[in-house]
């Protein structure tokens, strides 16, 4: 050995082999595992969802499937002003912005509501949750049983010297499938939030009744702070189920429903049976910017809620 160099120390195991070797080959092993597990997942992300998100990006900024020649923001502006879309965008606002708020606030009172002692608290539960059981079928035809012309709510109201409304094809037609999406969603939502008001620590309660804060300041500053991201949770299911309230609005009043029910659903729907895959593509590219954004401020309140929790 060289002056003024050390001699190199190598590790060896028990059958004489170096250890740092042995770790490198073990970690080289659990990459190509771990590659082989998650390969199948990762191919079917791109096939069904990268892939086809950036066909969608292509077909919205060409003029047709024939010539592909770009037209930029054609399709766009095409759509944006389109007088069908206009309708559907409109309705599928105010169905969201009535539904989701008391979708949240209806299932956070009857959670707090189950939170006490009261009695056939068990039974009051399943009630809640037994729409979840029902298929989308059924609960159309019973929808169709209570609200059709001649149905139950109708022959009430002639019983007692009104006239029959035809609900579907009125101005009530929205508050109709309000009533449904909320029938379908409260019990779900109900459960999350008595989760999460189980979940927030007994001794913070205990100590704030000792302090003298009634129940309103106790749910105000206490129990909605660490419930806030469970109403965040809800409120992303909620928004994404209002849209997906079409299949029970389609199962009603079909293809062109009365005005008022005619959601961005039907209008990509119908866009679709005609083959104009540009106008659909740029329809389902400005959906998704608009979802993006909604999540995005939904992501900043919870984030600061979450921080005041936290603090």
């Amino acid at each position: 050995m060289k002056p003024g160099k050390r001699e190199k120390t190598v590790l060896l195991d028990e059958k004489g082999h170096e250890i740092r070797y042995k770790k490198k080959h073990e970690t080289m092993r659990e990459k190509l595992s771990a590659g082989f597990f998650l390969g199948p997942s990762f191919i079917g992300v791109m096939v069904f969802f990268v892939i086809p998100f950036f066909v969608v990006i292509y077909y919205a900024g060409i003029d047709n499937l024939i010539n592909h020649e770009s037209v930029g923001l054609y399709n766009y502006k095409n759509v944006i002003t389109n007088s069908a879309f206009q309708q559907a965008a409109k309705n599928t606002a105010t169905f969201s912005l009535l539904s989701v708020p008391l979708a949240i606030i209806l299932s956070l009172v009857m959670a707090l509501i189950l939170e006490e002692e009261i009695p056939f608290k068990s039974q009051f539960r399943t009630f809640f949750l037994s729409p979840l059981m029902v298929p989308v079928a059924s609960v159309v035809l019973i929808w169709q049983v209570i609200f059709d012309y001649h149905g139950v709510i109708n022959d009430a109201i002639t019983l007692y010297g009104g006239s029959p409304i035809d609900w579907f094809k009125s101005d009530y037609s929205q508050i109709v499938v309000v009533i449904l999406f909320l029938w379908k969603n409260l019990g779900y939502n109900m459960i999350l939030f008595m989760a999460a008001l189980a979940a927030i620590p007994r001794d913070v309660l205990e100590v704030s009744l000792l302090d003298g804060a009634s129940r309103f300041k106790q749910f105000w500053f206490i129990k909605l702070r660490y419930i806030t991201p469970t109403i965040f949770f809800v409120g992303i299911m909620s928004l994404i189920n209002s849209f997906k309230v079409f299949r029970e609005v389609y199962l009603l009043t079909g293809d062109y429903p009365y005005d008022s029910l005619y959601m961005l659903q039907h209008f990509m729907n119908n866009t679709f049976r005609s083959l104009d895959y540009q106008k659909l593509s740029a329809a389902a590219i400005i959906m998704c910017i608009v979802m993006v954004i909604i999540i995005g401020i939904l992501f900043i309140v919870e984030d600061r809620f979450g921080k005041d929790v936290e603090g």
